[in-house]
C-alpha cells in the first residue's frame, strides 16, 4: 500500500478497509461456482513491458489462476500488484487496521484467514511469509477470487453494470460495502460513506490498474504469452542432433545420470546430444527413477529424463532459465531425430501433435498428479523430456 491508500483509508472515517473481503473468502471456499473458460486474454500479455519480478512471477501467477479461479484476469492480477506494491515484494504501510504488507497489501487479518502464518511483529520482520512472492500470490489469488465472485453475485442481483474485476478492485482499496452501498457500485462522492476525496482516490485507483493492464496487453503480433519462447532464445544457433539410428527397446543401456537404473538406447542417445548441445548449461539430471506414486510415469522404464538448468526447487531467471528455454526448444525441433515424444517445462506441454496455444505448446495440467504451482509439480524448475522408444 502506497501513501495515497493512507491518505484513502483516512477519508473512510475510521471504517475497516478490509473486513468485508474476509467474509467473502470464506463464502468462496464454502461454494465454489463452476469455473468459467479462460479469458482469450491471459495470452496477451506482453512481457518484456512487466516488472522484473512480475515477470518471473507469470507463469506461475497464470498457473494459480487457472487452478484457483479461472474467471480471474491475470493482467488484472499483475495490475493490481503494481497498483498496490510496484512489485516490491517487501512492501510495507501502516494503516488504521496496523498495517498492509506485501505484494498486494494484505493486513493480518486477512492473511490469517487465507491461511498465512501470524505475524511475528508489526511490521512483519524480513523473511516472513507475507514477503515470499510465491505464497502471497498463491493466498492473495485466493484472496481477489473471494472478492470477486461475491462482487459478480452482487451486480447481477442488483443489476449494476460495472466491470466485476473493477467492483473486485474497489473491494480491496476501500471495502467491499462501497460496492455494495452505491448505485453504480463505484462510489460517487456522498455515496456510501465517501466524501468527494474518497471517490476521487478510488477512481485513481481504478485509473491506474486500468493504464498497466493497457500497457501490458501484447498485440495479436506479440510472442509474449505465458510459456512463450523468450526474446533472444535463438535455437537456430544451435547445432543439430544426431539421428537415432535404433537399439534396444528395453531398459538395457547404464543409466547416464546416475549409477543405477538404466534407460533405453534411445534415451541414452538423446541424452548425450543434449549434453553435446549444452554442456555446463545442465546443472543436474536425472533419467531413471521409481515414481510410484506416477503410475503413467516413463522415467520408470528408462523412457524419461528431467534436466534442471538451475537448483531444483526454485523458479529459474536469468540465464539459467533462458538456458532452460534453448534446452526445450532444442529438443521440440530435434523431436523426429531423438524421438521425443513429449516436453514439459515453465507450466507447459508439448507433443508433436499440439499447436502453440496462448504460448508454448499447452497448459499443463499435472495429470491430477502434481500441484501445477510448485516449481518441481510445475516443470519450472526442470524440463521433463519423455522418449517414444
Amino acid at each position: 500500500m502506497r501513501p495515497r491508500h493512507i491518505v484513502l483509508l483516512l477519508c473512510l472515517l475510521g471504517i475497516p478497509v478490509l473486513v468485508a473481503p474476509v467474509v467473502f473468502v470464506a463464502v468462496m471456499t464454502a461454494a465454489r461456482p463452476t469455473p468459467v473458460k479462460p479469458s482469450p486474454t491471459r495470452a496477451g500479455v506482453a512481457i518484456a513491458m512487466l516488472p522484473s519480478l512480475a515477470k518471473q512471477m507469470l507463469p506461475f501467477v497464470a498457473t494459480v489462476v487457472d487452478q484457483q479461479c479461472s474467471e480471474l484476469s491475470v493482467l488484472r492480477v499483475l495490475a493490481e500488484v503494481a497498483a498496490e506494491s510496484g512489485w516490491n515484494p517487501e512492501a510495507w504501510s501502516e494503516d488504521v487496521n496496523g498495517g498492509a504488507a506485501g505484494l498486494l497489501q494484505i493486513n493480518e487479518a486477512n492473511w490469517i484467514s487465507l491461511g498465512g502464518q501470524p505475524w511475528a511483529g508489526t511490521p512483519p520482520p524480513s523473511g516472513s511469509e507475507i514477503y515470499d512472492p510465491s505464497v502471497h500470490l498463491a493466498l492473495g489469488v485466493n484472496f481477489l477470487c473471494g472478492n470477486l465472485r461475491a462482487m459478480t453475485l452482487h451486480l447481477r442481483q442488483a443489476g449494476k453494470s460495472i466491470d466485476p474485476l473493477d467492483a473486485m478492485s474497489v473491494c480491496h482499496i476501500a471495502g467491499c460495502s462501497r460496492v455494495i452501498n452505491s448505485r453504480s457500485g463505484i462510489p460517487e462522492a456522498g455515496e456510501a460513506g465517501c466524501d468527494q476525496r474518497c471517490a476521487s482516490l478510488i477512481r485513481r485507483y481504478l485509473d491506474n490498474i486500468h493504464n498497466y493492464e493497457s500497457r501490458w496487453t501484447a498485440s495479436p503480433t506479440d510472442s509474449g504469452a505465458p510459456g512463450a519462447v523468450p526474446d533472444g532464445v535463438e535455437v537456430g544457433a544451435l547445432p543439430g542432433a544426431a539421428s537415432f539410428t535404433g537399439g534396444p527397446a528395453g531398459c538395457t543401456s547404464p543409466d547416464p545420470t546416475s549409477a543405477k537404473g538404466c534407460v533405453t538406447a534411445a534415451t541414452a542417445h538423446a541424452y548425450q546430444e543434449l549434453k553435446k548441445a549444452f554442456g555446463p548449461q545442465i546443472r543436474s539430471a536425472g533419467c531413471w527413477a521409481q515414481r510410484p506414486w506416477n503410475p503413467t510415469s516413463d522415467h520408470p522404464s528408462g523412457r524419461a529424463c528431467d534436466v534442471f538448468p538451475d537448483r531444483a526447487g526454485i523458479f529459474p531467471q536469468g540465464e539459467p532459465l533462458a538456458a532452460g528455454w534453448r534446452m526445450a526448444a532444442w529438443l521440440r525441433a530435434n523431436a523426429a531425430a531423438l524421438r521425443v515424444k513429449y516436453v514439459i517445462w515453465q507450466g507447459r506441454y508439448w507433443d508433436p501433435t499440439t499447436g502453440d496455444q496462448g504460448g508454448w505448446g499447452e497448459r499443463y495440467t499435472g495429470g491430477g498428479v502434481y500441484n501445477t504451482a510448485d516449481p518441481t509439480g510445475g516443470h519450472y524448475d526442470h524440463i521433463h523430456v519423455s522418449f517414444t522408444e
